[in-house]
Parts: C-alpha cells; sequence; structure tokens
C-alpha cells in the first residue's frame, strides 16, 4: 500500500529516480516500479496466474492454480489488506443507473449523467468526491468517523511525522483508533484533506447512509459529530509536531493558518437526514466502504473464528505458512511498501532458517 511520497513509498534499496522525493507517483508508475525491481533481482513472478486452491498435504504445500500445480515447502500468502471489496447491500441495484465499489472508479466519465452519491469519507472516497466536483458533477458525500492528518505541516510531510514520533514503530493500535478511517490526499500534489472545503467547493456533505427505503436514503444525524472529531485529529497532530519540534530544537517554518478552520456550510448547520435520490437526480453511487479479508482459497486451519489468520508477526501457527502485506502484521507500517520491505526481510530470514534445520538447501534469489 502506498499513502506518500516518493522517498517514503518504496524499497530502501531502490530509489524512482525519475520521481521528485516529495512528488506522488501516480499509479502506473509504481506498477512499474515493481516491474522494475522484480526484474533486477530476476524474481520469477507470474502475471495473470489465479491461485484457486492451496492445502498442506503431508509437509509440504499443494496449490491450484489457472496454470497448473505448485507444490513447496514454504507458502507466503502476501495478499494484501484489499483483498475483497465491500459493498453494503444498502440500496437497491435499480434505485440508481449505476453503483460500484471505489476500487472500479477511474474517472468521472465512466459513470453516467447525473449527480453522484459517494458514500465513505476515507482516502479514497474524498479523493473521489473532490475530482467528481471539480469535473463539474453534483456531489454528495457521506462522511463517518474519521481522522484528518495535515498532509504537510511546517515544511514535513505526514509520514515522516509518524516515523519521527514513533507511530510506524506502534504493535498494535489504540482502542479508539483500531477501525479508524483516515482522510488524506495525495492528488494535485498532495494536500490536507477539509469536508468544509469540498463544501466550499460545491459538495453536499451528509452523515453515515444508514438505510434506505421508497427511493430515499436514511442518513445519520452524526455529521457534525464526526467532522468535529475530525477536526480534533488534525489539531492534535498539530500539537504533537509542534511539542516534537519544541524537545528536538528543530528550525522548522511556522505555519499558524494550519490551524484555521473554514466557516460550517450550510449542509453542516443543517445537516439532511433523508435524501431522496430520484429528486436529486444522482445517477451514479460509488462506495468507497473499504475491503475485507478473503482467505477462502487457503485451506489450512489458521484462521479465527471470524476468518482472520492466527499467526506471529507474520508466521503462521501451520509449520511452512507465513502471511505479508497485513495491517499490524508487526506494526502499523506492515501494510505499506516500506514496512512490508522489513517484514519480508525478516519472514525470508525464518524461511531461510527452517530450510537450513530440515537438511534443505537455500536458494538465492536470481539463482
Amino acid at each position: 500500500m502506498a499513502n506518500g511520497p516518493a522517498w517514503h513509498d518504496r524499497f530502501p534499496v531502490a530509489a524512482f529516480g525519475d520521481i521528485p522525493d516529495d512528488a506522488f507517483a501516480p499509479r502506473h508508475r509504481i506498477v512499474r516500479y515493481f516491474e522494475d525491481f522484480a526484474a533486477s533481482v530476476a524474481a520469477p513472478v507470474r502475471c495473470g496466474v489465479e491461485v484457486q486452491e492451496a492445502r498442506k498435504v503431508g509437509d509440504r504445500f499443494r496449490v491450484e492454480t489457472s496454470e497448473g500445480m505448485i507444490e513447496a515447502e514454504s507458502l507466503v500468502a502476501a495478499t494484501g489488506p484489499f483483498q475483497r471489496p465491500v459493498v453494503p447491500a444498502l440500496v437497491p441495484e435499480e434505485a440508481v443507473a449505476a453503483q460500484m465499489h471505489s476500487s472500479a472508479y477511474r474517472n468521472p466519465a465512466q459513470l453516467p449523467p447525473g449527480a453522484v452519491l459517494v458514500v465513505g469519507a476515507g482516502s479514497s472516497g474524498a479523493q473521489i468526491a473532490e475530482e467528481l466536483a471539480e469535473s463539474g458533477r453534483r456531489v454528495f458525500l457521506s462522511v463517518g468517523p474519521h481522522d484528518r492528518p495535515p498532509r504537510r505541516y511546517r515544511g514535513r510531510d505526514f509520514t515522516w511525522r509518524l516515523g519521527v514520533l514513533g507511530h510506524w514503530d506502534a504493535t498494535a493500535p489504540t482502542p479508539d483508533r483500531e477501525h479508524a478511517t483516515i482522510a488524506v490526499s495525495g492528488a494535485n500534489g498532495g494536500r490536507t484533506m477539509d469536508f468544509r472545503r469540498l463544501a466550499a467547493q460545491g459538495v453536499t456533505i451528509l452523515g453515515r447512509a444508514e438505510g434506505f427505503a421508497e427511493g430515499r436514503l436514511a442518513v445519520a444525524a452524526d455529521l457534525q459529530r464526526n467532522l468535529a472529531r475530525g477536526d480534533a485529529n488534525h489539531l492534535a497532530v498539530l500539537d504533537q509536531a509542534d511539542a516534537h519540534a519544541r524537545a528536538h530544537g528543530l528550525d522548522l517554518p511556522r505555519e499558524p493558518e494550519a490551524r484555521a478552520m473554514l466557516p460550517g456550510p450550510g449542509c453542516l448547520l443543517d445537516p439532511i437526514l433523508s435524501l431522496d435520490l430520484a429528486a436529486e437526480g444522482v445517477g451514479a453511487i460509488v462506495w468507497a466502504t473499504g475491503y475485507r479479508l478473503d482467505f477462502g482459497w487457503l485451506k489450512v486451519p489458521a484462521f479465527d473464528a471470524r476468518g482472520g489468520p492466527l499467526h506471529r508477526k507474520g508466521v503462521a501457527e501451520v509449520p511452512g505458512l507465513y502471511f505479508l502485506g497485513l495491517p499490524w502484521l508487526s506494526c502499523r507500517g506492515s501494510a505499506f511498501i516500506w514496512g512490508a520491505w522489513k517484514d519480508a526481510a525478516r519472514l525470508a530470514d525464518h524461511i531461510a532458517a527452517r530450510r537450513t534445520a530440515r537438511g534443505a538447501p537455500v536458494a538465492l534469489a536470481g539463482e
């Protein structure tokens, strides 16, 4: 997963080269980055191969794929956190011309004419809503509880601050942040997400979508509370940054304007609690409602009652099975590019040690 500028969203041994350190690499460039790195280490990557099922037979894994069977002593499930898009069964398909998950969204032109309802205001939902509004679409954005840290503050990116404050190395989320949605933007060079600013651009901000009946979307009366929580988080991060600068004598430019709050928009002062989709001309709904894990293909006793993997920093209870790229695998950074790199190195050492203990030769990349 990527969430920061080029200096942050990369492996420590390979820079982008053609992307300035403080710039945000577009999706196609990140894809090419991985392709180039795989080629540089002669990794035996096989694209377009679907893993259909994996079982453990004796002391080996038997993996059925779209191109035949593979057997292996070790199996690393590195499918990441974005496995199965979640779309609530809230609005009937026939209620609007089109509904899609944010993972399928590419640009405003792919949506049918009319207004757009975006449900979910994490980084994806907020950026999609902003892009739609800038394209001239009328947009409704359903906002739930969220954090909205500053993209940059006093000349430093949000990801840098998480590092110096030790947050990337945290090994477990705090109870009040376990399921926090984070709204931060890397679009247009990266900027802080402010829902009041979106409202000033013409986006109608709503509370959480919580029901649908007779053509109307029921909206929770929680918009003011949700925005207040986001504002409190924003100011708390600024306080932490200021305290760190004072404690370490850092000569960073002051930025008092970062604490300024825009006036509350009309949709905040008088929130909409029921939205008639047809009357408002809503032609499409984009569900920016996240993902869930799906390890249904992995037929081994390595999961809890909710389907979550049982492991210790990526090492599963089933010998030879490993997980990589999951949120909080070993720390907060585990689902991000550089964090997965560190976890991968540790798991590779574990695999090599296990093979040595079993008397098997250890192959190096490129051999």
